[in-house]
């Protein structure tokens, strides 16, 4: 009988088969389309040599940090106080060293992921102190929260690596969340995450948490952690960062080097000069880690937009944005270093058109640069004050398209249809052509939140909006999560490590 349904119908039922199954894991991204070069080879050299200029000119503040001032007093560089002034070419000279791609090691094997070449890898949103749904609003996150997008990132299909801390969660002291954020990373997923390095000593408890689940010699001679560092713009980089960026580096785990630019407030309002503010304070971070452990592997990052001229909010999604997006991901090519960029970035502060526009403006050209790490690719919203629940399922169904487009075309025997256009001929249609039965159900991306059905049949299942749709896709997500599990003996030690720091630690203040 099902073989006598109209195609249409059977398609229809295949996409509800597939939503009540689950969703299919995929490896990261190697990419058979060309990335893009935005902007001629004499506009790179201009913006690096601008940024060359910023560093020996005016110079990098790291502030709070005697130990990089050391470091680069002797390498070279003229340091005064706490300014270091970097002769031109040294920073470029120190990254010979680091590596141009390098592999991240997950607890599973099968979901190991590498940064650079033809590799694009999605990372979901990461440090909203808030989190939203439909059923409970807005509000401060907590660790329940938390385990739950860590959760839903080891089920989407399209999210590669679980990336950083995806809701902060408040209900723990500060100073001692990082043992609970980590352990909920290494707990319940076992792809790659990030280590939390607001601090050296978060940096150290990450470290050392990586060392008791994967053994310390094993640590030594594999990445198994990212951690993001950001400058604090213009030219600046605390000691908090500094910090925990050594951690990483003498650990021999990937640090991101990121400046968070906006454009009008932490660098200039025009892009040019953004990106060799940009690229000035990336090429003195990175190369920092060079002086700490030569080899050390590091990934060039930018979190760029702007800000309203009218309000002083953050802006996303924006052309000016989008240049950035590719000259970044162009100037790390130039350097051969891999390269973070991008996301699905908004200032909505809803699930609305502005949120899928400025989302749209801004993932589509990651892809298309060449990205190789895209971190805030799923549930960011508010300017990344809010990690929703909904946002996340209608961003990670966009990954899993965007994931099919960099697939590139299949030029196969299949992929060219010489046989079926033959057997149709002029005049007739393809619909229950052979090879139209042979690959209907894998022929498209099929989207697990797009209504395509007729008008009447939506007016019948209720009107609902695709964020609708998105709650009881995230819902049903959880309640299918199928858990890793870790091992009885690492689990314990992970415990006893987390129970010992937190009777030494302050509730209060950072650990520096």
């Amino acid at each position: 009988m099902s073989e006598n349904r109209p195609l249409a119908r059977r398609g229809r039922e295949t996409r509800r088969v597939t939503r009540t199954q689950g969703l299919a894991k995929l490896p990261y991204i190697r990419r058979k389309l060309p990335a893009v070069d935005l902007f001629s080879r004499e506009a790179i050299e201009t913006i690096a040599h601008n940024a060359e200029t910023l560093l020996e000119e005016i110079g990098i503040e790291f502030r709070r940090d005697p130990e990089s001032l050391r470091l680069w007093r002797g390498a070279g560089a003229d340091v005064q106080g706490e300014r270091v002034r970097i002769p031109r070419g040294l920073c470029r000279a120190l990254l010979r060293t680091a590596p141009s791609e390098f592999e991240l090691h997950a607890r599973n094997p099968a979901k190991n992921v590498r940064f650079g070449g033809d590799a694009t890898v999605f990372s979901p949103v990461g440090g909203p102190p808030f989190v939203s749904d439909l059923d409970r609003g807005r509000r401060y996150g907590t660790l329940e929260d938390l385990v739950s997008f860590i959760k839903l990132a080891h089920m989407a299909p399209a999210i590669h690596f679980s990336g950083g801390c995806m809701v902060e969660p408040m209900d723990i002291p500060p100073n001692k969340r990082q043992l609970d954020i980590q352990y909920s990373f290494f707990r319940y997923s076992d792809q790659g995450c990030e280590g939390t390095p607001e601090t050296m000593g978060h940096a150290e408890d990450a470290v050392a948490m990586a060392r008791v689940v994967f053994g310390a010699d094993y640590v030594d001679r594999h990445v198994v952690m990212l951690g993001n560092i950001n400058s604090n713009s213009p030219l600046t980089f605390d000691g908090r960062m500094l910090g925990a960026l050594r951690v990483f580096a003498g650990a021999n785990q990937g640090t991101i080097v990121v400046p968070a630019m906006l454009a009008g407030a932490m660098g200039p309002v025009t892009p040019a000069g953004c990106l060799a503010e940009l690229l000035a304070e990336t090429l003195a971070g990175m190369a920092l880690t060079q002086l700490v452990r030569p080899a050390a592997p590091v990934i060039l990052g930018s979190f760029v937009g702007a800000i309203s001229m009218r309000s002083g909010s953050p802006t996303f999604g924006t052309a000016e944005a989008t240049q950035m997006i590719f000259a970044t991901a162009q100037l790390a090519r130039y350097l051969g270093l891999p390269c973070r960029t991008g996301g699905s970035l908004c200032s909505s502060k809803a699930c609305d058109a502005q949120a899928a526009y400025e989302s749209a403006h801004t993932l589509l050209p990651t892809v298309l640069a060449g990205a190789h790490l895209v971190t805030h690719a799923a549930g960011w919203l508010e300017g990344g004050l809010v990690a929703s629940l909904e946002k996340f399922v209608l961003d990670i169904d966009q990954l899993a398209m965007m994931q099919a487009f960099a697939a590139g075309m299949d030029l196969s025997d299949r992929g060219q249809a010489l046989d079926a256009i033959r057997e149709v001929g002029p005049g007739s249609h393809f619909l229950g052509c052979a090879h139209t039965l042979a690959n209907f159900e894998s022929a498209f991306y099929q989207s697990i939140v797009a209504d395509y059905g007729p008008y009447e049949q939506w007016i019948t299942e209720g009107r609902t909006t695709a964020e609708q749709r998105a709650n009881k896709v995230w819902k049903k997500m959880l309640a299918e999560y199928v858990d890793p599990g870790i091992d009885p003996g690492l689990d314990e030690a992970l415990h006893e490590f987390i129970a010992k720091r937190k009777a030494v630690l302050s509730d209060e203040i950072l650990d520096e």
